[in-house]
């Protein structure tokens, strides 16, 4: 393969969707860097799911409306943001850009998008904070070692973040055949700096998965309570896909849940975020806000969302094809692109604000 190209410099004109950034963004980093970006686990059923499920839902548009005050502002966790487009966490962003996570809170701020920062970031919390400009939610692992998770949880609230984002779905890494066919492991100058300093449990290696004592540390429901005590934070938990999580989760003390497949990297066969995102919604009643990601791509599949009952949506590979497109520029223009054609399909279904977007917007005629 060809060495990677350099990132541009402005967007050319034929870049006009979030689906175009793929081919710039392949061409621009590495075979082994590109799987790990957009690769699934095992057989890539979910990842490809995540797409195809928003595909199958039709719209049902109303006409004549009042579009006079047309707005894409909501409250969020008691911040008011200016659209209901969230940067989900990525982690390691050094390994498509130079100035990894830093273009992309740049862009954020400019495209007022919150930006869930990773606890695997190449860039410290503490930079990022120092930076600025966008409001910033930090994702949490629970690591193994409790009192380190502690210390995050205050370095992350005493840098000024607003939110934690708990990952919930991934006590081990997904099989991600992809990845190990194109070799792919981290290497310098891709580093985690947010858990350096952090002790590892021994390991018996000749032990397969079970055995190995990796699973001892992993997070259980207590370990949600307890966070829930260390910090006064919103928390969220990312990764329910069911109805009755959803309900255990409200009964430990979360602010909100966010209905996730880790991207179809975890495990392969689960459902689409979409098609699971009404039983989520049914068992919260409205009890704390209920956000989505997962193959979200047009502004008509945050449309989609919103009708079937989520709050916002987050977006990860989407935007990091667009830094590894051209840095900060990319990662705006995404950003810009998916807000413009969200408020096109607004206006086109007859929805002037978020509140007026409903289930009604979903068609349910048959299928031909």
């Amino acid at each position: 393969m060809a060495a990677p190209l350099p990132p541009l410099t402005q967007i050319p004109a034929d870049l006009v969707s979030l689906e175009d950034y793929a081919a710039y963004a392949r061409s621009r980093m590495s075979e082994a860097a590109w799987a790990y970006l957009s690769g699934g686990a095992a057989d890539e059923l979910t990842l490809a799911e995540n797409r195809h499920a928003f595909d199958r839902l039709r719209l049902r548009p109303r006409v004549l409306a009042d579009l006079r005050q047309a707005d894409t502002g909501l409250e969020l966790l008691g911040q008011r943001l200016a659209h209901p487009i969230l940067l989900a966490p990525v982690a390691s962003q050094r390994l498509f850009h130079a100035q990894a996570e830093y273009a992309t809170l740049q862009a954020a701020a400019l495209l007022e998008a919150p930006m869930v920062v990773s606890t695997q970031a190449s860039v410290s919390l503490e930079a990022l904070g120092e930076q600025g400009g966008a409001p910033l939610w930090f994702q949490l692992y629970v690591q193994p070692d409790r009192a380190f998770t502690a210390q995050l949880v205050r370095r992350a609230q005493a840098a000024g973040y607003r939110a934690l984002v708990v990952t919930v779905d991934a006590p081990v890494v997904g099989v991600r055949n992809r990845e190990q066919r194109a070799g792919f492991h981290l290497q310098p100058p891709c580093e985690a700096p947010n858990l350096a300093g952090m002790r590892l449990p021994p390991l018996k290696m000749e032990a397969g998965l079970f055995g190995s004592g990796l699973l001892e540390g992993a997070a259980r429901w207590e370990d949600i309570a307890w966070l829930r005590e260390q910090s006064d934070l919103p928390i969220l938990l990312k990764g329910i896909l069911t109805g009755e999580d959803a309900q255990r989760a409200l009964a430990v003390g979360v602010d909100g849940l966010i209905v996730s497949n880790h991207g179809g990297r975890t495990l392969d066969g689960v459902p689409a975020t979409i098609e699971v995102l009404p039983e989520v919604i049914a068992a919260v009643q409205g009890r704390v806000p209920v956000l989505l990601d997962g193959g979200v791509r047009r502004g008509t599949d945050v449309l989609k969302a919103l009708a079937l009952g989520a709050r916002a949506v987050l977006i990860g590979r989407p935007y990091v094809y667009g830094l590894a497109t051209a840095g900060a520029l990319g990662v705006a223009h995404v950003l810009r692109t998916l807000r413009e054609e969200l408020e096109v399909a607004m206006a086109l279904s007859g929805r002037a604000r978020l509140a007026e977007i409903d289930e009604t917007l979903i068609w349910r005629g048959p299928r031909l």
